[in-house]
């Protein structure tokens, strides 16, 4: 799909400069799970996160007012705590993402959140507000939105290239009767889609019950250079082999915004293949990129180096900071899934990091 003319506002890549990065503490639910030991290591999961970001860009935290005084020592002083109602703790997904206008200035989109598709053991009462209460708090325009969606199901080159999978915006959970063509539309509208390249599926274990069904940051991600960093699951036992192949197929075909094709860079899936749950859908791709900085996730796995070089490698001139993902990919997400970033305003004079691969 792509939109005859400009678009009014544009999602940056996550790879251009950051005004700070949003979170929020694990509070409740299945996240901060059924005994203290498991609360414990949640929260220092979270924690090890932000304290990683804070070294490089302001990092806000969303508490409850129950958990502020168990935070705030677990958190650098650096970090900001700011309280509201949560019902969890994935700000990437709950939280709205943020896009320029043509001046320069921030905006942020903010989506319908129903629980990833209304799933049974999900609740979203407070969560479902997240996004505008950030907004507000950031002081920017906010572009409110039907779509239910969430932010781990997009991912973006900052030239209107976005990668989606069919499972999460074409859910009949989350939006019954929407066309592709409706879902590009409105994508259009709200970051700047020029060009939708729609991935068959996501990993298979995020397609299972404590899932997303789909979410693209666990399966692919654009990079300055311009390759798409793929999953790329090694072993034919696993069955995330065969996604492997069909996500591959499916880039291969397609161009971007600019109708370029998507060289593929093959980002190995630790050979690890499963934990006490079943199968594990733990990726590499699910880092995140700040300011001078990838903060990536390990699994204390034969393929951590490989994979910390390959990102390396992508991301040029950043540090590529590792930190241990196995207790945030045991509640359901990683890295990615519990940060966003809001991007600098080019009003005030931020400098605007273009990508190498746009001349």
């Amino acid at each position: 799909m792509r939109s005859a003319g400009g678009p009014v506002f544009l999602m940056p890549a996550e790879w251009e400069p950051h005004e700070r990065t949003w979170m929020a503490w694990p509070s409740g639910g299945y996240t901060l799970g059924d005994s203290a030991a498991e609360a414990d290591a949640a929260r220092r999961a979270w924690a090890a996160v932000a304290n990683a970001v804070v070294e490089h860009e302001p990092v806000t935290m969303v508490v409850t007012a129950s958990e502020e005084r168990t935070a705030r020592p677990m958190l650098a002083t650096a970090v900001d705590v700011v309280v509201l109602p949560l019902d969890d703790a994935w700000m990437r997904d709950i939280g709205p993402t943020f896009v320029r206008a043509p001046d320069g200035a921030v905006a942020a989109v903010t989506w319908v959140f129903n629980g990833w598709g209304q799933q049974e053991w999900a609740s979203w009462e407070h969560d479902s507000r997240v996004a505008a209460e950030v907004a507000g708090l950031a002081g920017v325009e906010r572009i409110t939105s039907t779509l239910v969606n969430e932010g781990g199901g997009l991912h973006v080159d900052g030239r209107g290239t976005v990668l989606l999978t069919e499972t999460v915006q074409r859910d009949p959970a989350r939006n019954p009767g929407w066309s592709r063509a409706d879902v590009e539309a409105e994508l259009a509208r709200t970051i700047g889609a020029r060009r939708v390249v729609w991935l068959p599926r996501g990993l298979t274990r995020d397609s299972e019950r404590y899932g997303t069904r789909g979410h693209v940051d666990i399966v692919a991600a654009p990079t300055p250079g311009g390759p798409v960093l793929l999953h790329d699951q090694r072993d034919p036992t696993h069955p995330d082999h065969a996604v492997t192949r069909e996500v591959r197929a499916a880039l291969e075909a397609a161009d971007d915004a600019l109708g370029r094709p998507l060289p593929v860079v093959d980002l190995p899936a630790p050979r690890t293949l499963r934990d006490g749950s079943g199968w594990v859908d733990w990726s590499y791709v699910n880092h995140y990129v700040l300011n001078g900085a990838v903060v990536a996730c390990s699994f204390d796995d034969p393929a951590d180096d490989e994979a910390a070089a390959i990102l390396a490698e992508s991301y040029p001139g950043r540090d590529v900071v590792r930190v241990d993902a196995r207790p945030l990919f045991d509640r359901g997400g990683g890295i990615h899934c519990i940060t966003q970033q809001q991007p600098a305003s080019l009003r005030t004079g931020a400098a605007h990091e273009e990508a190498t691969w746009s001349s």
